[in-house]
């Protein structure tokens, strides 16, 4: 009877919604709502999956069924997926071998580019990227992924044998400071930048044409056509409705003007598809509401990682402290663990646990450890011997000699490590918005993405609060726990 009752629920909640992702950059986030958005429109249930990062790792997710729907670029797949492999006019097949379907083209291009500021090139009398091989002093500024993809930098470089040696590696909008500033002399640009019109930016001539063509499409998961049959026919309804100038307006809306992605989208949908098709707008969240679901995700994502942390780096300490030979092999560990940036023991998770929260607590479990468990070894071994001594003299078991005598004696020292893992998890959890996992790590990275210094701080001053509460927090807890005699207390005035 429970079996049937549980599978007339699982009918009448319906299939799982569609899910659609975005790269970390604000064109794709920008296309991931209108996806979303025209899904929505007809019925279907969808979320939008927004800002998971570079190409490999939302290619990935798509090809584990963790999103359904991504926007992509033709020349990206050929050159950067399939390595070269396969031509951007023949990519059906090879997306049918990964379980991925090539949906329908959008319409406009968007390719890269080098570029730079009008009065240096004119100066510099610089046309074509080749003219760069004159100039070696030249500072470039591309973005983290430009440089390292197989059709980026590196193949550019020995295409055209470019002798520049000032390289450096950042986010895509941030370029565009730099070279404002005068720090930066040639960036990466996309096509569709609305930059490069703003800023009266010249774009350098591919003279050997290294760059392929790069046709907005989107990249369906080829089992959706069974799960949520309409899906498909839905997303159709985009087929050839961006043209350039469309998704430079849309760009420039978003990057220069600062209205929220989504408002974007929707208007866009609107003009574009007519206003019986699409649903008015529905005002968005306010700040305060904002900032209290997003402290919800933060502190989900803390408190369990540190629960788990707790539960497993106490016990190492301990078996540390005792057996002094795995103690070494255990502190070595978990120190390794710690030397491995945040950002790629994040992207590591992926493979393992798909994105969301699930990665997120695992790469912050991870990073807990090290404080409590040196914490826990130290007080342990800080443990006067002639405490010891009396202990043993009295005959009490080592379970109960460990839990009544060592760890309280020792409590100091564990909850200053806990103190610091917990401080440490509330600012390396705003990294968790990369892969999916929300907090105030996404209004920080849209701030970035927007150059929107309000956005950025509506991420950053509350989670720098939140870690001086959670230390507040500690404070409080080790009165709890730490036996009166441990603690220090402040020195009371004459």
């Amino acid at each position: 009877m429970s079996a049937l009752l549980l599978l007339v629920l699982s009918a009448a909640a319906g299939p799982a919604p569609v899910r659609v992702g975005s790269k970390v950059f604000t064109e794709s986030v920008i296309v991931g709502e209108l996806a979303t958005g025209v899904l929505q429109r007809r019925g279907i249930r969808a979320e939008h999956v927004r800002g998971l990062g570079g190409t490999r790792v939302v290619w990935d997710a798509l090809v584990r069924g963790d999103v359904d729907v991504y926007p992509e670029y033709t020349g990206t797949l050929a050159e950067e997926i399939f390595g070269g492999r396969v031509r951007p006019d023949a990519l059906g097949p090879a997306l049918a071998a990964a379980g991925v379907a090539l949906g329908p083209a959008l319409g406009f291009e968007d390719g890269y580019a080098l570029g730079m500021r009008e009065e240096v090139a004119a100066r510099l009398g610089i046309l074509r990227i080749s003219d760069l091989r004159s100039h070696p002093a030249l500072r470039l500024g591309f973005s983290n992924e430009f440089l390292d993809r197989a059709d980026g930098w590196r193949s550019l470089q020995r295409a055209y044998a470019l002798p520049q040696r000032d390289v450096r590696g950042l986010d895509h909008e941030l370029a565009y400071r730099g070279l404002r500033a005068g720090a930066l002399d040639v960036v990466d640009l996309y096509s569709t930048d609305p930059e490069i019109q703003a800023e009266r930016l010249r774009v350098l001539e591919d003279d050997l044409r290294h760059f392929p063509e790069y046709r907005a499409v989107l990249l369906i998961r080829a089992n959706l056509a069974g799960r949520v049959p309409e899906a498909r026919a839905a997303l159709e309804a985009l087929a050839g409705q961006i043209d350039a100038p469309a998704m430079i307006a849309m760009n420039a809306r978003a990057r220069i003007e600062r209205v929220p992605e989504a408002q974007v989208a929707s208007e866009f949908l609107r003009a574009r598809l007519g206003e019986d098709s699409v649903a008015p707008g529905v005002p968005g969240p306010g700040v305060v509401r904002r900032i209290a679901a997003r402290l919800g995700e933060h502190l989900t994502l803390v408190g369990i990682s540190l629960g788990l942390s707790l539960l497993v780096a106490v016990p190492l300490g301990v078996l540390a402290a005792r057996r002094r030979r795995v103690g070494q092999a255990v502190l070595a560990g978990v120190g390794v663990v710690q030397t491995i940036p945040s950002l790629a023991l994040l992207v590591l998770m992926i493979p393992l646990l798909g994105i969301g929260t699930r990665p997120a607590i695992a790469a912050l479990f991870l990073y807990g450890l090290l404080p409590i468990v040196r914490n826990t070894h130290a007080g342990l071994l800080g443990i006067a011997p002639d405490l010891r001594e009396s202990a043993d003299a009295l005959g009490l078991p080592g379970w109960f000699r460990l839990v009544k005598v060592e760890l309280p004696l020792a409590s100091p020292s564990i909850v200053a490590g806990v103190k610091t893992s917990a401080v440490i998890a509330v600012g390396t959890a705003t990294l968790g918005a990369l892969v999916g996992a929300g907090g105030f790590g996404q209004p920080i990275l849209t701030g970035i993405r927007l150059a929107d210094t309000g956005l950025l701080l509506e991420g950053a001053l509350p989670a720098a609060a939140l870690a001086l509460a959670v230390e507040a927090a500690f404070d409080g807890l080790e009165r709890l726990v730490v036996p009166r005699g441990l603690r220090l207390e402040p020195e009371q005035p004459a």
